[in-house]
């Protein structure tokens, strides 16, 4: 590997804050070498960035890969392209896959698999219990081991409150992370819709945001008996704020997500029937979804990720109701989070400190800032470069997107890797 020199870029710096002109230079060991207004740096490739917006490569948190069990949705292959066209350096990977990622020997198999075909950084999730059945803890320990860096049964809500607390004490004294899924399982059975005006327009069954605050109450009780680190996968009502709010005041090692969906769409998206906008939860009220756009802003929501579910054209392609949820986001995500720059809901900076800062920092990654000896995983875009998206051009076998025909902003130019660029045509 050479050294590269990016000159004439905007630095887009999510530690500092900071909006700054100026170069990079990544060395031959793939790190980042050096930055700012530099001069007189020579390299063996240099590339004019023409004045375009350069950052920590995006770290997608919640990302499903359909191996092991429906590769024909989605394949570590097709989820790299994604991802690199995306500008996303590094994904995550969870394990409601068929079999679920439960011991670990799956483990092992996902893990070649993504060395082998995946053009970005992979990590895995594993699951929290043995088939996401919410009855027996995994081996957690030997897990870690394989190399989960979390544990999570994604959307499947463990109300065993007792295995649960096993499971949290266990994590706990091993050092690891847990994911959970707020949502009250009972109201939330069944449910397609958030209650209120348009639901019941639409005749759709709907669950109130109650729901969210329920499930959000119950798990912030066993953090803070078993003190163990956890991470809110999606917090997308404003009455589950001043909750998550007040557990942060009191000290709990607890972060937040929120999908990129949630932050750009609202209920009325649905209109009529619509089953790519159906996901998990259901899309939110519009006051709802200020209320979460402004907790990123200020920090309450710590992450944003794509939440990226790849569904076939035949599950999609059913009555609302019985349409499978989820929608693919990896190549959009970036695109859809510059309509909260642009609204001026967002700084750059701000949105990468949720992107790719924030991200880094619970899962321990030494990536995802802009600092002399960091891995060069970078993205290079032009956040103002309009364009009208074609779900058939996306990379993912899956085309489930809500954006189809959408006008956006926001091209992804060039994604580097440990400095090499995994995307992009730079001659």
């Amino acid at each position: 590997m050479t050294s590269t020199l990016l000159s004439n870029v905007r630095l887009i710096d999510p530690d500092a804050g900071t909006e700054t002109e100026g170069a990079l230079l990544i060395g031959a060991d793939g790190r980042i070498a050096a930055l700012g207004a530099l001069t007189g740096v020579t390299a063996e490739t240099v590339i004019d960035g023409n004045g375009l917006c350069l950052a920590p490569g995006i770290i997608d948190i919640g990302v499903k890969v359909c191996e092991p069990g429906e590769r024909h949705k989605e394949s570590f292959g097709t989820a790299g392209a994604a991802a690199a066209a995306g500008g996303v350096t590094t994904i995550v990977t969870r394990p409601d896959t068929d079999p679920a990622i439960d011991n670990p020997e799956t483990l092992e198999f996902v893990s070649r698999r993504a060395r082998e075909d995946c053009a970005v950084n992979v990590l895995h999730m594993a699951a929290l219990t043995k088939g996401r059945a919410g009855r027996e803890m995994t081996e957690i320990g030997f897990l870690m081991d394989a190399g989960a860096v979390a544990f999570t049964d994604c959307d499947r809500v463990v109300t065993e409150t007792k295995v649960l607390t096993r499971a949290l004490t266990y994590a706990k004294s091993s050092g690891a992370l847990v994911l959970g899924h707020i949502q009250e399982p009972g109201l939330t059975k069944g449910a397609c819709a958030t209650s209120g005006k348009f639901a019941t327009l639409k005749g759709l069954p709907s669950v109130s945001p109650m729901a969210e605050r329920m499930g959000l109450d119950r798990d912030i009780s066993l953090i803070e008996m078993t003190g163990v680190k956890y991470h809110f996968d999606q917090v997308t009502t404003a009455r589950a704020l001043p909750a998550l709010e007040r557990a942060k005041q009191n000290g709990l090692d607890v972060t937040a997500g929120v999908s990129i969906h949630h932050l750009t769409l609202n209920e009325y998206d649905v209109a009529d029937y619509r089953t790519f906008f159906k996901v998990k939860p259901p899309l939110r009220a519009e006051d709802d979804r200020q209320a979460v756009v402004e907790a990123v802003a200020s920090g309450l929501i710590d992450i944003i990720s794509s939440m990226h579910t790849p569904q076939d054209e035949e599950s999609k392609r059913l009555p609302f109701e019985e349409a499978a949820s989820g929608a693919v986001a990896l190549e959009t995500l970036l695109p859809a989070a510059m309509r909260l720059v642009h609204a001026g809901d967002l700084s750059l900076p701000v949105l990468f400190r949720a992107l790719s800062l924030n991200p880094a920092k619970r899962l321990g990654l030494p990536c995802g800032r802009l600092e002399v000896g960091a891995p060069a995983d970078l993205v290079l875009f032009d956040p103002d470069a309009p364009f009208v998206l074609d779900r058939f051009s996306l990379r993912s076998k899956s085309k489930n997107t809500p954006f189809d025909s959408a006008r956006m902003q926001g091209r992804v130019k060039a994604t580097f890797v440990a400095g090499r660029a995994v995307f992009g045509d730079l001659s």
